[in-house]
């Protein structure tokens, strides 16, 4: 299938695609772990400031991703507070980068992960728990043997979603990360670019099509995940 795919489409438009499917697994890779440490704390512990980390995660939801870039752009430029260290002290450039377009879409996508993981916490029965504990099982026994097994629908379903997600981030990624063909230009950027130049028409209904069918696909497969999953595990 990805080699008629390819056959398909002109270099620079199977270049995009790739990239796209790149971006978004690197930016699920990065914030899988941190996501399912905040939607722990948000599902199971009370502690000052709680409601103000709540909102802080779910900002990407509710701000335009071009809010969201520009702050990127602000941290982690070669001048940012962030940036300028990476940058003079360890080579590390994000800005205009395959890396920066990648850190964009995690940040867009990192709620996503985190809502549907905190759900999956939120449904854990504490009844399980509490007999591991009764049993001897510490608090790291109890989470990698119970919590963690039970909650991976929720984890597989949120990862799924937010790669699908990825795959269509814009706004940040433009702000933070620009246009550059082979370097930042993911699908919905060269949709863009396509609909910018003379003739593009074509080439930018071939990309929209396969844009909807990967986005169609992922949020198929992540349902029949989550389903197959809670089967499995009795639920």
């Amino acid at each position: 299938m990805a080699f008629r795919l390819q056959q398909a489409l002109s270099p620079d438009e199977w270049q995009a695609v790739r990239l796209s499917l790149d971006v978004a697994a690197r930016s699920v890779l990065v914030s899988l772990l941190p996501a399912i440490a905040i939607a722990w704390l948000l599902a199971r512990r009370r502690f000052p400031g709680r409601t103000l980390l709540d909102a802080l995660v779910h900002l990407p939801l509710v701000v335009p991703p071009v809010v969201i870039g520009w702050g990127l752009l602000m941290l982690f430029g070669v001048r940012g507070p962030i940036g300028a260290p990476l940058h003079d002290w360890f080579g590390i450039r994000l800005v205009f980068s395959t890396s920066g377009a990648a850190l964009a879409t995690a940040v867009m996508s990192f709620p996503l992960i985190v809502r549907a993981v905190r759900l999956g916490f939120e449904h854990v029965d504490p009844g399980l728990e509490a007999a591991a504990r009764t049993l001897g099982a510490g608090p790291v026994d109890r989470f990698l043997t119970i919590t963690l097994p039970l909650t991976a629908p929720a984890i597989l379903a949120g990862a799924v979603t937010a790669f699908a997600a990825g795959l269509g981030e814009f706004g940040a990624v433009i702000t933070f990360a620009s246009n550059i063909p082979g370097e930042t230009q993911t699908l919905p950027l060269a949709i863009y670019s396509a609909t910018q130049t003379p003739g593009g028409e074509a080439a930018a209904a071939r990309l929209a099509g396969i844009s909807f069918s990967l986005a169609i696909t992922l949020l198929l497969l992540a349902e029949w995940i989550a389903r197959r999953m809670h089967l499995a595990l009795g639920r």
